[in-house]
């Protein structure tokens, strides 16, 4: 996700402040909107920079370099005590996001170069302005007890932007910059159904185990429905899932259709797939991973996370690897909406079992491995059948032989890191590169001739 410039954001706020100021939204205060937020937002510093350990220096250095505020500690801890900042401050709505919100629900604030989005720009500084106090710790132990603070805080700022219809599931969006991850959404006024969307599985070339597997699942969650319909039991049974298999044997294609046929069963209700990797989900200060992957599964609800490399996220454990907090956030979402929820793992079979066995709530928590095994000779060359088909090109009867021995050499003595279909995709690339310097420079061409790969174009090297 691109990070947001912390006084930029403020800035921002500001000016959110004088616009709304001048809706006269009923407004009644001995200071100015912008002012009153500067003190909430010190009053939001001095709760999490002393929760447990008082007030150091980078803490204050922090606060007077975003807000402007030079204090001492002890001057900090006397205002902490004259506000009565305690406990229950994280449950506190602070007053400046009261008047956004209301400003922002009757778009009160003509031409709003904000989008009628203060709130949310409000909230999400909130975030930044957080995670820089909490980052003042990293060269100390962990402090648990902040952390639990800052997360309770924006907890009740974001329930209270829920409420109003207000709360956005990324900053991105607000800011209008692409998203670091795919999604992948399924339209809900056209959910193909599930016997087409099956087809289109078994219609895959290879993946015979993958296939039986899926449809097996399928066939479960019909006869549970059918139970449901009827009143009778079902048992608990969980959704996540393990792909394990090597690069390029289809485990994002599948995880995308499953989230089709989940969502057309109404398993799930909006069935869209999310696809992340560690970098998408941990950050390098305390407290920001949390935070960044509850941002992710708020935009996977109602559908499917799917984390490709899971692994990533316990193989480097370290003091400075908050790769595991990624996974604790994970495991309770995973608890906490598993009606409405799906997370997929998936990477190198080996390393899966390791991911697993690193933790008893992740062994618990993903019951089925689906395996998905590298393609034949044979079906790398159906696939490469495949996309010449797509492409509107065809091999010559010397070229595809020539392909099927060098796929054939590929199985033998498979290379380090093979990515099997994407192996296959980049043969047929670097094939039809090879023809199009081939024909490009004769003057009189036929159909076959722009279409026909020749022997001569499969020299690769």
């Amino acid at each position: 996700m691109k990070e947001q410039n912390l006084e930029q954001m403020l800035a921002n706020c500001y000016q959110c402040c004088e616009l709304v100021e001048k809706t006269n939204t009923g407004i009644i205060a001995n200071l100015s909107l912008k002012d009153m937020l500067r003190v909430e937002f010190l009053k939001f510093a001095v709760f999490l920079a002393d929760t447990t350990n008082g007030i150091d220096d980078d803490e204050l250095n922090c606060i007077k370099d975003s807000l402007g505020f030079q204090m001492s500690a002890s001057a900090m801890k006397q205002f902490k005590k004259n506000e009565g900042i305690t406990e229950s401050f994280a449950k506190a709505v602070p007053t400046t996001l009261k008047h956004f919100v209301v400003a922002d629900a009757k778009k009160s604030v003509s031409n709003d170069p904000f989008h009628h989005q203060k709130a949310q720009i409000l909230t999400d500084t909130y975030k930044l302005f957080g995670q820089a106090i909490l980052s003042c710790h990293q060269k100390e132990q962990a402090d648990a007890a902040s952390i639990a603070s800052y997360t309770m805080f924006m907890k009740t700022l974001e329930d209270f932007l829920k409420e109003y219809g207000l709360f956005r599931t990324s900053r991105d969006k607000l800011f209008g910059t692409a998203s670091p991850y795919t999604v992948s959404k399924v339209d809900m006024d056209n959910a193909e159904n599930v016997e087409k969307i099956l087809e289109d599985l078994n219609g895959l070339i290879g993946l015979a185990e993958v296939k039986e597997e899926v449809n097996r699942m399928v066939n479960l969650l019909r006869v549970q429905k059918l139970r449901a319909d009827r009143g009778l039991k079902n048992g608990a049974s969980s959704k996540h899932l393990v792909f394990s298999g090597n690069p390029g044997t289809g485990k994002t294609t599948v995880a995308r259709m499953l989230g089709k046929i989940y969502q057309s069963l109404g398993v799930l209700s909006s069935g869209q797939l999310v696809e992340v990797d560690r970098s998408n989900l941990v950050s390098g200060y305390i407290g920001q991973t949390a935070t960044k992957t509850q941002e992710v599964i708020d935009q996977a609800m109602g559908g499917i996370l799917f984390i490709d490399e899971a692994y990533t996220l316990t193989t480097n454990k370290g003091e400075n690897d908050f790769g595991q907090e990624a996974v604790d956030t994970l495991l309770k979402a995973m608890e906490d909406s598993r009606d409405d929820f799906m997370v997929i793992v998936a990477g190198y079979p080996e390393p899966m079992e390791n991911f697993l066995a690193s933790n008893p709530g992740l062994k618990s928590r993903f019951p089925k491995f689906i395996r998905f095994a590298d393609y034949t000779a044979e079906e790398l060359l159906d696939i490469l059948k495949a996309l010449c088909e797509q492409q509107q090109y065809h091999f010559s009867k010397e070229a595809l032989e020539h392909a099927k021995d060098i796929f054939q050499e590929w199985i033998t003595n498979k290379p380090e890191n093979f990515a099997n279909a994407r192996e296959v995709r980049n043969f047929f690339e670097q094939a039809v590169a090879n023809h199009a310097s081939r024909v490009v420079n004769i003057k009189e061409t036929t159909d076959e001739l722009l279409s026909c790969i020749e022997i001569q174009d499969l020299n690769l090297s």
